[in-house]
């Protein structure tokens, strides 16, 4: 054997020797980690809220759990270190040995050494395996079991209780800072790419009414608003109502899932623009939200979600400020709407609206009542209920008229009030006014049918009548301050539909979502028919395809009066049988 092959031979057993020294270094360090490393973070506890209890607690009775089997699946190490220390140190001794025997007894050593460190080097590995193995096998076993514990648990929101059955929050909306002036912050939702992506899909759909692709797309986005408000609107006008109120607890629970860590819009010092098209989903899906609680009885947590809609943004897009009033009424919270009407605005202007003219007149009647056993010097220096009605009723005097129509008051003496010029012929002056005393007749006409209140208006009425037919000059002072309040010659709040402040739903939706109904094809077959085009009901009920189509959409659909699958086959021959008969 040559001197250059003698020294190759020595080297790699030398790197053998090396690498079962390391082997055993290795586990000795795996051991002094697992017994002296703080524990490790939990990376679900990110998801969950801070001051959250019940998941404290989860994440408490994981931890000892963790370590226990983890100590019981390592083996001990001591004894099998010392061994394996003391083999590497008799194998580098044996190396230097080497130079004072002959190239024979070197070659013996050498292979006898070989076949041995191999079969020593193999039995290392194998059980420095076996011991790695089970540290890893503990620790996907313990977070999975984490995840496991915690996937059924929703993250805890302040606007809505979400269900366990809803899917993760997918973080595909964000919430960022604009900018901080006067001591108000300013944020705007921020889409990620794939709720934009989800967004154009949305919008194609839209474009073609095809209900089914918006259903479609909430199998991949869970969380798309847009496709949840469809969704939930369809199923209002189809009687589902708590399914629709669910799509949109769905709504609410994804918007504040995305709020920024320093958006608390109950502080007051928060605000959302409308202006902004990302924030628009969040005022439409609060203000639906307020309708279903209210429809449900629940007036207190209505008055609260109108609150933080009047907080957002003061400009007060969706008309907060015209049924704020209607629900502190329901929810019996007359000082406060007294309070508000007096600080909201600095020039105390509120009076002069036609909701707020007869609603303070109520909360007055109410806080009368309440006050008749405890009378403060302040209470008695307000004005009275009968001063705050005849007020409002010389401000508005349409609102008397379309309230009698519209509760309706069917008392006799509402006929002779009614008479009266005053009230008989009362216009609005304006399309601005016409259209607010609409909504606040709309909104609040049910309060009248109380009969304590029909009373207080019906006996103020006839006052009004007896004081005009003496003086009739107060009549032109307070068409000056109507005309002077309310003086655009165009309407400023036709934004605000008068249907949005009804209790009642229609029964058949808008043409908009009607449109989602109805296939474009058979539409457009139908409307080319001359029999069809001329019956627009016709043509609402024109037979739909079932076909690789998504079945929740067609459970939706057939549930809808106007939505029509056509006839079965047995019908058909039915038909066929009786025509030749």
């Amino acid at each position: 054997m040559s001197a250059r092959y003698l020294k190759k031979v020595l080297k790699e057993q030398e790197e053998q020797q090396q690498l079962l020294k390391s082997d055993s270094q290795q586990l000795n360090d795996v051991h002094d980690d697992s017994d002296s490393s703080p524990p490790r973070t939990n990376p679900f506890q990110l998801l969950l809220d801070d001051d959250d209890d019940q998941f404290d607690e989860l994440e408490n009775a994981d931890e000892p759990v963790q370590m226990k089997s983890t100590a019981q699946t390592l083996p001990p190490p001591n004894r099998k270190s010392k061994k394996k220390k003391k083999k590497a140190k008799d194998g580098s001794n044996s190396t230097k040995d080497t130079s004072g025997k002959s190239i024979d007894e070197i070659l013996h050593s050498l292979s006898m050494d070989a076949k041995s460190s191999s079969r020593q080097d193999a039995s290392t590995n194998a059980k420095a395996e076996n011991t790695r193995a089970p540290i890893a096998v503990v620790v996907v076993q313990d977070r999975s079991a984490v995840e496991d514990a915690k996937r059924h648990i929703p993250r805890k929101t302040f606007l809505v209780s979400p269900s366990a059955h809803w899917p993760r929050w997918d973080g595909s909306l964000s919430m960022e800072l604009l900018e901080t002036k006067n001591g108000q912050h300013f944020f705007k939702y921020v889409h990620t790419s794939s709720y934009s992506q989800a967004q154009r899909a949305f919008e194609a759909a839209k474009a073609i009414h095809d209900l089914n692709g918006i259903a479609s797309i909430l199998v991949y986005h869970p969380y798309h608003i847009e496709s949840l408000i469809t969704i939930a609107e369809v199923l209002k006008f189809s009687g589902e109502h708590q399914s629709s109120a669910d799509a949109i607890a769905k709504c609410l629970y994804a918007l504040e899932c995305a709020w920024h860590p320093m958006f608390s819009p109950m502080h007051g010092s928060c605000q959302l623009k409308y202006s902004h098209d990302t924030n628009r989903p969040l005022f439409s899906v609060l203000f639906t939200h307020m309708q279903n609680m209210d429809r449900r009885g629940c007036h207190r947590s209505a008055l609260e979600v109108c609150k933080l809609l009047l907080s957002l943004d003061p400009e007060d897009p969706l008309g907060a400020m015209f049924c704020i009033d209607y629900f502190s009424l329901r929810a019996e919270e007359y000082s406060w709407l007294e309070r508000f009407s007096e600080e909201y605005r600095s020039d105390n202007s509120l009076w002069l609206f036609p909701n707020f003219s007869y609603s303070l007149a109520i909360c007055r009647f109410y806080l009368e009542r309440e006050s008749c056993t405890d009378s403060t010097p302040e209470e008695n220096e307000k004005s009275t209920s009968s001063d705050l009605m005849k007020q409002a009723l010389m401000l508005h005097p349409l609102v008397l008229k379309k309230l009698v129509a519209k509760a309706p008051l069917k008392d006799p003496a509402w006929t002779k009030i009614l008479m009266h010029k005053f009230f008989g012929s009362a216009q609005a002056g304006g399309p601005s006014l016409e259209h607010l005393i609409e909504i606040y007749v709309e909104r609040s006409y049910i309060l009248w049918r109380l009969p304590d209140l029909q009373i207080l208006l019906r006996d103020t009425a006839q006052l009004v009548t007896e004081t005009l037919q003496r003086d009739g000059s107060d009549a032109k002072d307070w068409a000056c301050v109507r005309k002077e309040t309310f003086s655009s010659e165009r309407n400023e709040y036709s934004h605000l539909l008068v249907s949005e402040f009804s209790n009642s739903v229609p029964t058949m939706p808008p043409d908009e979502l009607r449109d989602f109904m109805i296939d474009p094809r058979m539409a457009q077959a139908v409307v080319g028919d001359g029999d069809h085009g001329a019956n627009p009901e016709v043509a609402a009920r024109a037979p739909r395809e079932v076909m690789n189509r998504n079945g929740l959409v067609v459970f939706l659909e057939s549930i809808l009066p106007w939505v029509d699958y056509g006839e079965n086959e047995d019908n058909h021959l039915d038909g066929n049988n009786r025509d030749e008969d």
